[in-house]
């Protein structure tokens, strides 16, 4: 199947990563924006935790139906066309003329993610090899990691900077230059790959995974905001219930000698199994710590905008230049990279939740830049080489579907995260203040970075 032609370049890692760094941008650059979108559409609690949640929400559902489909009718033609739609429902997201249609141009706008993102992983894992493969996956992690920060960033000056009086719309409005760049970047750069072999498309699997993904994330996001009502605790109590039919469902299909969505055999491969197990405490703490360090700075200290951006920086900073050092620093000592990174990280957040206990009156950017800076730099460690470490032993023709598996696992952990640590700290703040709220839920992150060092102990010591 390995065509000349079908070598990834420089410039085509640049438009992947390029498509890979959108979606996550787009999911922290709405944090900082959301007082604004609330006062400008009247959107109230619940409406706003849609925003969020209904982009979030049917991004991670239809993720790993964008891979199969890739492997399917090629990864270079749903990655433009994943591309050229995510350009379009981020036009619609920023002429949304009321809070209903900006949810629903979100939603729009996480399909389309969907759509262009697994051909990422898949063309990278099929179009490289040996060590261009190692260190294309570590940029991957690299980029995945920054484009977080910097979407929370970039959000904020692009709020502040109100360009032609557009506000918050700006931070949807750039996505169409630089969507229409990749799609031209991408015409004439990434190589067409598909799987030789191509699965059908599991009906009942994606939608079992659809409904339990949603039984979980709909109610945890939309719980706290909507004060509970009874649909949240009906849908709650059936996520168990859709995970095991899924679960079910999957493993009759893997029987059968079908392809499911899942194929639950793609999880006797160890560094898969073993490396997605930390993936989960590592997104839900990064994707709650964004979200709750953006609403402590905007509302708790009454920063503004680009203020909360930049006292991220440093962990932008310090996270790209461990990301760098990773993949020299895998093949002299494995997998102890990410135990390193943990206790690094670990140290770092203890470091900012002093800090946020003991000089809450007098707390600034540069008071907080020991512990993010720390803080960054350990995840900085830990991300690429988790990624490489789940990937490093998925055979080509699974490329699509174990690029998918992770990134669902990541995104729903991030949603989760935000969920969760969100909800915790938004409650604590309302009883006993920001300083003590974010203290607690930065403990309670520090918890999840602890569970993240043990599981790393079990990974294979040896990264191929």
């Amino acid at each position: 199947m390995h065509h000349h032609g079908s070598v990834l370049g420089a410039l085509g890692l640049f438009t992947v990563l390029l498509g890979a760094s959108l979606p996550l941008i787009d999911f922290f650059i709405v944090n900082v924006a959301l007082p604004t979108i609330d006062h400008d559409l009247a959107a109230g609690p619940a409406l706003l935790e849609l925003v969020v949640a209904g982009y979030g929400l049917s991004y991670a559902v239809l993720l790993v139906l964008g891979g199969r489909l890739g492997d399917m009718f090629g990864r270079r033609r749903l990655f433009i066309a994943g591309m050229a739609a995510f350009g379009l429902t981020s036009l619609a997201c920023g002429l949304a003329p009321s809070a209903w249609a900006l949810v629903g141009a979100r939603v729009a706008q996480g399909a389309a993610a969907a759509l262009m993102l697994p051909q990422v992983l898949a063309t990278i894992h099929s179009a490289t090899a040996g060590p261009r493969r190692a260190k294309a996956l570590s940029m991957y992690g690299a980029t995945a990691g920054l484009a977080m920060v910097v979407g929370q960033i970039l959000g904020g000056i692009l709020v502040a900077a109100d360009i032609a009086g557009s506000g918050w719309r700006a931070i949807f409005l750039v996505n169409v230059p630089v969507a229409a760049a990749g799609v031209l970047l991408a015409v004439r750069t990434v190589p067409e790959t598909r799987s030789q072999r191509p699965a059908p498309i599991d009906v009942p699997g994606t939608l079992l995974l659809a409904a339990t993904l949603s039984t979980l994330l709909a109610p945890l996001t939309e719980g706290r905001a909507a004060g509970w009502p009874v649909w949240t605790w009906v849908s709650l109590g059936l996520f168990p219930v859709a995970a095991l039919a899924f679960l079910a469902v999957e493993r009759r299909a893997d029987r059968q000698g079908r392809t499911p969505l899942v194929p639950p055999s793609l999880f006797e491969i160890v560094p898969l199994r073993r490396g997605l197990a930390l993936v989960v405490p590592f997104s839900i703490g990064f994707g709650g710590f964004m979200f709750v360090i953006a609403v402590a700075l905007q509302q708790g200290l009454g920063m503004g905008a680009v203020a909360s951006g930049v006292a991220l920086v440093p962990l932008a900073a310090t996270f790209f230049v461990a990301s760098l050092a990773g993949p020299r620093l895998v093949r002299r000592y494995g997998s102890l990279v990410v135990t390193a990174g943990a206790l690094i990280q670990a140290v770092g957040i203890a470091l900012l939740a002093f800090t946020v206990w003991h000089d809450w009156s007098s707390l600034d950017a540069w008071a907080l830049l020991p512990g993010t800076a720390i803080a960054g730099f350990g995840q900085g460690l830990q991300l690429p080489v988790i990624f490489r470490i789940v990937l490093s032993e998925i055979p080509a023709e699974r490329a699509g579907v174990g690029s998918g598996v992770m990134v669902t696992t990541q995104q729903s952990a991030l949603a989760l995260g935000v969920a969760t640590l969100g909800s915790l700290f938004l409650s604590l703040a309302a009883g006993s203040g920001m300083r003590d709220a974010l203290a607690v839920t930065l403990l309670v992150q520090l918890g999840a970075v602890v569970l993240t060092l043990l599981l790393s102990l079990r990974l294979p010591r040896a990264v191929g």
